[in-house]
Formats: structure tokens, C-alpha cells, sequence
């Protein structure tokens, strides 16, 4: 739905692009910004140097660092334009999107300044008009130099990354994250345009639902009108405060399922605002995808003597509470909707583009298929990033896609100055009517991170100055920090505005006073050391209740890589491979973190005393590789984004198979902003990587997998105060996130890798019912591996309503895995519309992957990471234009699989 009203006309077209300071730019370039280039808007700067070839791709090679002085200009975007009054009583100028620090003028005259990228804003501007020709200027001070003259202004507030971003209220990633590019530009955003309308228009609708215990959905429709009038600055939040003693009438229309539904009423005089209620008998309830449909209706709200103003949009009837009640293990966050407990399993989003104006409905919907095709029920938008596009928030309400949603403050202290108490407080208030309608939204959080820096990342406590300090101080005082919002004014917001969704102030968030911040048995975690400093086996000593943050990197897909990468050589410590790797230490962390794994020897094997910002200070990488063999940087390059894949496989399989004492695990990322070596699941092309084939299987409604547990004879026994106690035997764990029972039976055998049954257990009569999770003991002739090398564990249901389980005895790195050319046979035909590559095992194949976008960027794939027992096929589905021989998908380099790994 979009909410921008019908009497709006969008400045599209004849826009000027100038430098206001050029001497910062480079000396070839000057004279054309100071003349002029045209302008894209919506847009950027960067994107119109791009566009009129002043600049080279910024994401190349290390364009990066040559043009960081893009974000030092001030720049000026000047837009000419003819206008004719049409006789309405109102001509407001409305900018959507002002990236940042803007002075607006129209024909020379002052209208407005604006200092915040996360809101709209609306400008009376009846009496700048000139019938005919017309210029508006729109000038952006350089976010960089604002933000540092803000820093010295307020005093110093802790932040990550190099720039002071916290100062600032523009999206932090676009001053570089450890995943993003440094970008830091201008520009409008997005739409500008003026609004010329009568009478009244509609300010603010916020139609909130409501399910009563017999099935009746209730629609509480609040309108907020403005009265046309004089005045010079416009919103949402100034139309309380109009007072007119004329009434307006009020239509709602409600529409769906067989259902069409109307109420009248008035906004009295001397108000602006009035609540119309409608009640729908048996409403069709919207569910999370995977526990049931998506039923919305159409909603429309028009006000005004003639109707004139009209609101359109959907809602969708369902309730939704968490749990954080204190049980035996800690506290819970158990998200509920329409009563029934969901199990939250997905990813993190993060803006899908570096340059904010050019992400495209179609980026949107790429996104949202990659979750939906992951199997995916939650998206979590991170709070250094923006406030999507209203079609995201559409595409997750129709496709069952449950949004945790970030207000935007990350990895800092913020200001709490009136300046910046003002400017939050209009921007959340904004963004809270505008998502209210979205039965998508589920989670509101206060920010990222911050209590836990806060609390344990040193140096965000800081004291008063003395001139600073107040009588009640008492010598204790100390510097705001950001709480105000996360404590005080987004509970109170969303208490006033939009109660109908859940709030916690900051994630990681326990809800225990006096505890950690980031406890794993109380509330939500994030988990950072199975990437920074521990193996990722490390997360089977957590027991999260909720954990929304965690990953493990890899990089991009290979024609992604090889695009932006240019080095001589190809290597993990190229420079522009550096340039490309944002992490602290990054790839050092991921030759580091296969040791054991994929690599000999173990993590703890090479200290962190060698290595300066991730590169050794002698050059030398030797050190890394631990064979001849594995000089092949495409060898690396699998083997690193296998490794991704069997991080991530190994934690949410063993946080899913906590429930319900786990609710909840969202991978850190989804996507990519720009080509980069990061925790994306998706590169920035689009390409997904292995980690995305495996999330299908584990994020499945459905699951089944093998895990250690301690049985109560073990633990009676064994059992030290304070000790976690071992683990005696492995289970089959098998979970039904769905309404609907599972009735079936369960072959669990132990198998050689060249494919003879050792033992056969066999579980029968096995009834999982809705949102039911049960642990089945193996046999011990079947669990214990006599030859862990060369033994597996495969357990497969009476149907194909679970993912198989194949637990594997031991690492790749000690397996004894054939070479690929005896492990399997492949075989090409061209289709239709590309090409089938079928695949048969002679003895087990681990994690078959095929990097289609080696022979073709454009190809895609539908299987991936799929592991083949002694005798069985598959038929991988490759869409691509190439013409050349099929098989070409085939080739060494191409058709991959951990047997490729085994030296």
C-alpha cells in the first residue's frame, strides 16, 4: 500500500546537481560541479557523479577509498519548474525523504531546514508559489563535517565504526559498518513533490485490530485530520494542535472474504481526531507463514464535506503477546499469535543497497522470496539501517512474514538534548502510525545493542561534567546515554499510538534486573564469539531463549567476488580483497575457524600476535594454508562458504531443538549492501550462498535432528554444582512448528559411508501434535560408531513431511570421504529454459553444490547443498542462458562438494 494521497504531483524532472564547496573535490572535476551536472530524484549524490561518468563504479576494487570525499561536499540540488494555480486552498511542499542536513528554499525565499533522514516533512508554501517559472533549492551540508562539528558541539557519545554517526540522524550504516561501505552522500531520497488540496486532508489513519474471544475481529479505525490553513510548517504531530469549529464527516469501508462492512462518523468541531469502529463476525485470522493463511482486507478511509480525502490500505485480524513470564531456566521471550506460541526462525535485514534512493520494488521482492524459500517466518530489521519502503512491510502481511522491527539507534550512545529528543520523537512517531496497519509487524525494539555496550562494552559510562552536573546529582552524575528513548518515550508512544504490538527497549534484552544484558537463559541474546573467538561448536554451550543475532561470514559467490576484486593475484589478504572484507581480522577468522573443521589442526593453533587489522605484518600467508594443495584460492573460496553453511546448520539446529525453551533464531544476514565478504545468506547480486541451500533444511516447519542429550541417571550421577553436566546419548529430536498434527513412523540407521546398514532402529506410532516437540533416544548399537570416519547416522520418516537427518561421524577434515571422481557420476541435458544437471553417488557425497554462476552470473539454481547416499540421484535445476556445452555446470571447479576438500 502506499499512502501518498492522489492531489500530490512529484518534482520528477529538471534537477541540477552542484558542488558548494568543490575545492574538496578532486581538481579535474571542479569546474563541472561547479557549473553543474543533472540530478536524479529521487536519488543521490554519488549516483548522479556515477550517471554523468565523473566517477568510476563506487563499489569497485578500491574506489572506496578514492572517493570519500564525496561525503565532505556540500551539495546543492536545484530543481526548476513551471506552476499554475489550480485553485485549492493548500500548496504544501512534501519531501519523503531528506537525506540529511538540508536548508530548503523556494525562489529564494527560506522555507525550512531539516536535519533528519528518517522522516517526512511538509512545508505550507502558498505564499512562494509564482505562477509560471518557479526554482526550489534543496542544500545538504556534508553529513561527515556535520556530524563532526555536532560531536564537538554535544561532547563525545560512544559509537562503533570511525565515523560519529550517533550525532546524526541518518542511517548509520552509510558511514560503513563491518559488513558496509563507507558512502556517506546527500540527497532526496525519496519522493518530492507538492500537494495541492481543500478543505481538510487526512493527517494521520491508524487502523488497529482487535480479536474478541468469540472470533470477532475489531477494527478501531483513528483518524487525525488537517484543516486547510495558514501555517508554515506541517505534520502529523501539529495537526493535534489545530483547532477549527467546523465537523467533518468521516466514511469507512471495510472489504474481503465475502465481507463488505461501513460506518460513519465525524471529527466535532473544535477536535481534529475521532475513532470509527467496526466489527467483523468469524474475521478470517492472519497467521505466520507455516501456521496458516494470510487473509487481508481492504480498508478505506475518506473524510472531508465531499469525501474527498481518502486513505487506502489492509489490514490483517490477529493478536499477538509475548511471554517473558520467569520459569526454571530464566525468562522466556515466547512470541504468541492468535494464542498460539510461534517459534520465530529467519534472518536479519539490513538495507539492500549502499545508495538508499535506488532499492527497487523488485530488490524488495527478491528479498522477501529468498526468505519465504528459505523457509524463513521472521525478519528482523536491524536498527543502524532505515525504515523500509511501505511495499516491504505489503510483501511480508500477504507472504506470512513476521517483522521484528528496530527503531533506529545502533552501537552507540545517543544525545538526550532537546534537539535530538525532538527529532527521534517525530521520526518514531511518524514511523509508528505509518507500519501500525501491518499485521506483518510483530516486534517493536528500542535499539541494537545498546544496553549491552552499555553495560559491558567499556567506556559508554560516562560522567557529568561539573558545569553539567544538578543538585540532585549528588556527585554521582552521569552523562545521558540514549535510555530516555528506549525506557521512557517508545513505550509511551506506542502505549498512546499502536498498543497492539510487542516492545522491548534494546536487543540483546534480559528481563531479569541485575542480570547480564546478553544472557543466553533470559530473554534475547546475541552471539558473537562462534565468529570472533570460538569455534562455532560453541553455541551448543548456549541455552538461548531468543537468540536475534548471529552468523558466521563467507564470501560472495564467485562471479560477485571476481567482479569487484581485482588483484593480481587472487588471495584472502589481497588489497582489494581487504577492501572488500570490512570485518576486523576477517579473513584471518575464517582460515582460523575451519581448523579442525575442514582444515588440520585447531582453532587455538596460530595466535592473533601476528596479525595487524587482519593482515600478517611480514606478508607472509603461508601460515594459513595449511597444504600445497590449498594455494587454489577457489578451494578457499569453497571451503569458506561451506564452513558458513555448517556454523550456521550446527547453531539453529541446536537452538531448535531446545524448544520451547528456545523461541526464536534470526540469522545475521540475509543480504548485502554491496559486493563484500560478510555473514550474508544472499550476496548483493542476488547469488544465495550454500548457507541458504542448508537454512531450507533447518529452517524447515518440520524438523528432525540428532543432537546430544543427558539422560536423569547420567545427570544424578555426574552432575557438578556449577558444571555443565556431559552429555550420555544422542536423541532424535523432532519438532512440528505447524497447527497440524504429525502421525508416522521413524527409520534411524548407522550406515558405512560406502553405504551397508550396521544397524537399524525403528521408531513406530510416533504422533507429534501441533507446535510439539519430542526427543526419542537412539539405540545404542545405532549411536555408538564403532569407525566415527567412516559411519553416519540416517534417520528419514515415513513421509516427506521432514528433511532427512544425516549426522555424520566425524569432521570433513577426518573423514574419509572419496574424491569426487569415484564418489559420483554427472550428467547434462539443455532444457527449455536451461539446463538439468543430474548427479548419482557411488559412495556418500557431502553437500553437493553447484556454482552456476561460474559459467553464467546470470544462472540460478534450485538444489543446493543436498548430500547423497551410495546409489541415489538428483537433479539439479540450473536456469541460465549459456550456450555453451551443459557440461560446463558439470566441471571441477563448478560442481562442488566437501569430498573436493579431503586431500
Amino acid at each position: 500500500m502506499t499512502h501518498t494521497p492522489s492531489t500530490f504531483a512529484p518534482l520528477h524532472s529538471g534537477w541540477t546537481l552542484t558542488a558548494m564547496n568543490p575545492e574538496v573535490a578532486p581538481a579535474e572535476l571542479r569546474d563541472r560541479l561547479v557549473a553543474g551536472i543533472p540530478a536524479t530524484v529521487p536519488g543521490e549524490a554519488t549516483l548522479d557523479l556515477l550517471n554523468a561518468g565523473l566517477i568510476d563504479d563506487p563499489f569497485d576494487g578500491d574506489n572506496e577509498t578514492k572517493q570519500q570525499w564525496i561525503g565532505d561536499v556540500d551539495w546543492r540540488f536545484t530543481c526548476r519548474f513551471d506552476w499554475h494555480d489550480d485553485g485549492a486552498d493548500r500548496h504544501d511542499l512534501v519531501a519523503y525523504g531528506l537525506d540529511t542536513v538540508a536548508t530548503i528554499e523556494l525562489n529564494g525565499d527560506p522555507v525550512a531546514q531539516t536535519e533528519n533522514c528518517h522522516r517526512s516533512y511538509r512545508f505550507d508554501i502558498n505564499d512562494l508559489l509564482t505562477d509560471g517559472a518557479n526554482e526550489l533549492t534543496i542544500t545538504f551540508m556534508s553529513p561527515v563535517r556535520y556530524s563532526d562539528q555536532a560531536e564537538q558541539r554535544r561532547g563525545y557519545y560512544p559509537h562503533t565504526e570511525h565515523h560519529a554517526f550517533n550525532q546524526i540522524r541518518k542511517p548509520s550504516y552509510t558511514f560503513g559498518w563491518d559488513w558496509g561501505i563507507d558512502v556517506a552522500n546527500a540527497g532526496i531520497w525519496r519522493e518530492i513533490g507538492i500537494d495541492s488540496w481543500s478543505g481538510v486532508r487526512l493527517a494521520e489513519v491508524r487502523p488497529l485490530v482487535d480479536v474478541s474471544a468469540d472470533g470477532t475481529g475489531i477494527l478501531n479505525v483513528h483518524v487525525v485530520v488537517e484543516r486547510a490553513g495558514k501555517g508554515r510548517i506541517m505534520s502529523p504531530m501539529d495537526a493535534h494542535s489545530q483547532q477549527t469549529p467546523v465537523p467533518v464527516p468521516v466514511h469507512v469501508t471495510l472489504e474481503g472474504y465475502g465481507t463488505m462492512l461501513e460506518a460513519d462518523g465525524s471529527v466535532d468541531q473544535g477536535r481534529n481526531e475521532t475513532t470509527i469502529t467496526i466489527a467483523v463476525p468469524e474475521a478470517k485470522l492472519w497467521w505466520p507463514i507455516g501456521y496458516g493463511d494470510q487473509p487481508l482486507y481492504a480498508v478505506s478511509v475518506k473524510a472531508g464535506d465531499d469525501l474527498q480525502a481518502e486513505w487506502d490500505g489492509r489490514i490483517g485480524f490477529r493478536t499477538t503477546h509475548v511471554d517473558t513470564r520467569a520459569d526454571e531456566v530464566g525468562r522466556p521471550f515466547q512470541i504468541y499469535v492468535n494464542d498460539v506460541p510461534v517459534h520465530a526462525h529467519g534472518y536479519n535485514w539490513i538495507p539492500d543497497d549502499a545508495f538508499i534512493s535506488r532499492i527497487s520494488k523488485r530488490d524488495y521482492e527478491r528479498g522477501i522470496r529468498d526468505l519465504v524459500e528459505a523457509n524463513a517466518n521472521m525478519v528482523r530489521i536491524w536498527g543502524g539501517g532505515i525504515y523500509e519502503d511501505d511495499v516491504f512491510y505489503d510483501l511480508c502481511d500477504e507472504h506470512g512474514i513476521m517483522v521484528w522491527h528496530d527503531f533506529m539507534l545502533a552501537c552507540a550512545a545517543y544525545p538526550e538534548d532537546a534537539e535530538t529528543k525532538e527529532e527521534v520523537e517525530a521520526e518514531a512517531r511518524e514511523q509508528i502510525i505509518r507500519l501500525s496497519p501491518h499485521p506483518s509487524l510483530i516486534v517493536w525494539n528500542g535499539s541494537n545493542e545498546n544496553y549491552v555496550a552499555y553495560a559491558e562494552w567499556g567506556g559508554y559510562k560516562q560522567a557529568l561534567r561539573d558545569d553539567d552536573r544538578k543538585p540532585n546529582d549528588y556527585g554521582y552524575g552521569e552523562k545521558p546515554w540514549g535510555d530516555y528513548y528506549y525506557s521512557e518515550l517508545f513505550p509511551q508512544l506506542l502505549a498512546n499510538l499502536d498498543p497492539t504490538h510487542v516492545y522491548l527497549p534494546s536487543s540483546p534484552m534480559s528481563f531479569t534486573r541485575f542480570t547480564n544484558a546478553n544472557w543466553d537463559t533470559d530473554g534475547t541474546m546475541h552471539i558473537w564469539d562462534a565468529w570472533n573467538r570460538a569455534d562455532y561448536t560453541v553455541y551448543a554451550d548456549y541455552t538461548p531463549r531468543f537468540a536475534d543475532e548471529f552468523g558466521y561470514q563467507a564470501p560472495p559467490a564467485w562471479s560477485t567476488l571476481v567482479g569487484a576484486v581485482h588483484d593480481e593475484k587472487l588471495e584472502p589478504f589481497g588489497d582489494q580483497m581487504l577492501v572488500h572484507q570490512k570485518a576486523s581480522g576477517g579473513n584471518y577468522k575464517l582460515a582460523r575457524g575451519m581448523r579442525g573443521h575442514i582444515t588440520p589442526g585447531n582453532l587455538n593453533d596460530v595466535s592473533f600476535g601476528g596479525v595487524v587489522n587482519g593482515t600478517p605484518k611480514d606478508g607472509e600467508h603461508s601460515w594459513l594454508i595449511p597444504t600445497d594443495d590449498w594455494a587454489d584460492i577457489e578451494d578457499w573460496h569453497w571451503a569458506t562458504q561451506l564452513q558458513q553453511a555448517q556454523a550456521m546448520r550446527f547453531g539453529v539446529e541446536h537452538m531448535r531443538s531446545l524448544e520451547p525453551v528456545n523461541a526464536g533464531a534470526l540469522i545475521w544476514q540475509l543480504n548485502d549492501d554491496w559486493p563484500v565478504v560478510s555473514w550474508a545468506a544472499v550476496d548483493f547480486n542476488g547469488h544465495r550462498k550454500p548457507v541458504w541451500y542448508a537454512s531450507r533444511d533447518f529452517f524447515a516447519p518440520r524438523l528432525a535432528t540428532i543432537q546430544p542429550r543427558t539422560s536423569e541417571e547420567y545427570r544424578e550421577t555426574h552432575s557438578w554444582e556449577g558444571v555443565k553436566t556431559d552429555t550420555d546419548h544422542l536423541e532424535l529430536i523432532v519438532l512440528n512448528d505447524t497447527r497440524e498434527p504429525w502421525t508416522g513412523s521413524w527409520t534411524v540407521e548407522r550406515r558405512t559411508l560406502a553405504g551397508d546398514v550396521l544397524a537399524t532402529q525403528r521408531i513406530d506410532d510416533v504422533t507429534i501434535d501441533a507446535v510439539d516437540h519430542r526427543g526419542f533416544p537412539l539405540d545404542e548399537d545405532v549411536a555408538q560408531l564403532d569407525d566415527a570416519a567412516n559411519e553416519l547416522i540416517v534417520a528419514t520418516s515415513s513421509d516427506d513431511a521432514f528433511p532427512r537427518v544425516i549426522f555424520n561421524g566425524a569432521e570433513i577434515i577426518d573423514q574419509r570421504l572419496a574424491a569426487p571422481a569415484d564418489a559420483f557420476t554427472a550428467t547434462a541435458e539443455r532444457t527449455a529454459d536451461g539446463v538439468e544437471l543430474a548427479v548419482t553417488a557411488r559412495d556418500y557425497v557431502r553437500d553437493l553444490f553447484c556454482m552456476v554462476d561460474k559459467v553464467d552470473p546470470d544462472a540460478r539454481v534450485e538444489e543446493g547443498m543436498v548430500s547423497l547416499l551410495p546409489g541415489e540421484s538428483v537433479t539439479l535445476h540450473i536456469t541460465t542462458g549459456h550456450t555453451g556445452d551443459p557440461v560446463d555446470f558439470a566441471a571441477a571447479n563448478v560442481l562442488r562438494t566437501a569430498n573436493d576438500l579431503k586431500r
